[in-house]
């Protein structure tokens, strides 16, 4: 077994996470679950999710056969939503190809919608003891520094590289428990020790072969990203009132947001009423104004003007298909989390004075 396994192993015993909801099981389904919503998600974060889902969605059967608007929904607040459908998709899929049985390897795992080579290999660890290397943000960043290794960790010369530190750093075969303990250690580390930011270098347990920390580089490694200002959006988020009820309707499948149920968006250029009238059938007035919601998304970010606006009339036609609904159960629907955000902040109290 390498040294540097053999000490994260025994600070794994002494110092790491044990109690986590999905470490106390091997069912492939739970751990498959928490391991998806692990992804660009903290742990705390996390936790009630993953309670709640489980609960609705007991078995891999239960959750292939209910309506993806129930599975965002109780989704909805997580963020990254594709995650939710690629889940349920990848449950059917189970169903149909596995005959509900969860595959066994890394390389049947990483089929699943939504399982890339890392994350299978952790689900293939923990849930049948496998041999395989894990490679997730946490893990670049622990080898990156500890190894002194430069280039952008998501470039391909520099992640194949890390792959091979990967499989080369991996414990020894002949040790019960040990690839296991060993996997989780590291994802410890780096989420506990080796943060993003203010490394807790002095409690580390591989502080004394460490590049980085040697030669004073840990600000500049992982090594960042090229990056360009993220571009600048703006649209107009309308909130249509009647007898106490918003409308929503459901965005496409595909793109952001797909399949929640949202507030209908226009742009900035374009005109609330004659829009109102065209796609909603409805006439409406100004029923009060409310603060911009700013909010960020991974390649662009998006300045929210909210429209709080009166039903005046309506008729029959209208090309926008939805819901009228009350704002505390619109909060329980699969919707975005700036809707959500926006109803809780500011249009439960402005409709009760409407």
């Amino acid at each position: 077994m390498t040294a540097f396994a053999t000490q994260l192993i025994q600070w794994q015993y002494k110092n790491g996470r044990h109690h986590l909801p999905w470490q106390q099981t091997r069912d492939p389904y739970c751990i498959w679950l928490s391991e998806i919503m692990l992804q660009q998600t903290q742990v705390n974060t996390v936790i009630p999710y993953y309670g709640r889902f489980i609960k609705g969605f007991p078995s891999i059967k239960q959750l292939a056969q209910a309506p993806l608007d129930t599975v965002l929904a109780l989704w909805s607040g997580l963020g990254y939503y594709s995650r939710a459908r690629n889940l349920h998709k990848a449950a059917s899929m189970i169903m149909q190809e596995h005959q509900g049985q969860f595959p066994q390897t890394r390389s049947l795992i990483q089929q699943l919608p939504g399982v890339g080579r890392s994350t299978a290999a952790a689900i293939a660890v923990f849930s049948y003891g496998k041999y395989e290397a894990i490679l997730d943000g946490n893990v670049k960043r622990v080898f990156t520094r500890h190894f002194g290794i430069a280039g952008y960790p998501s470039e391909s010369k520099t992640q194949n590289l890390l792959w091979r530190k990967a499989e080369e750093l991996l414990p020894s075969r002949h040790q019960k428990g040990s690839i296991e303990t060993y996997t989780q250690a590291l994802m410890d580390l780096g989420a506990s020790v080796c943060t993003r930011h203010k490394p807790s270098c002095s409690i580390c347990p591989i502080q004394k072969n460490c590049v980085a920390f040697n030669d004073n580089r840990i600000k500049q490694l992982p090594t960042p990203k090229k990056r360009s200002p993220l571009p600048k959006k703006e649209a107009i988020f309308l909130i249509c009132l009647q007898q106490e009820k918003i409308f929503l309707y459901k965005r496409p499948a595909t793109g952001i947001w797909g399949g929640l149920w949202s507030l209908p968006e226009i742009n900035t250029s374009e005109n609330i009423e004659m829009y109102c009238q065209q796609q909603l059938g409805i006439c409406v007035a100004p029923a009060g104004s409310l603060a911009t919601l700013d909010h960020q998304f991974t390649h662009f970010k998006l300045r929210i003007h909210p429209r709080l606006l009166q039903v005046t009339s309506q008729s029959v036609t209208k090309s926008l298909q939805g819901i009228w609904i009350k704002p505390d159960a619109a909060i329980k629907h699969a919707i975005p989390t700036p809707v959500r955000k926006l109803l809780e902040q500011n249009f439960l109290a402005e409709i009760h004075h409407a």
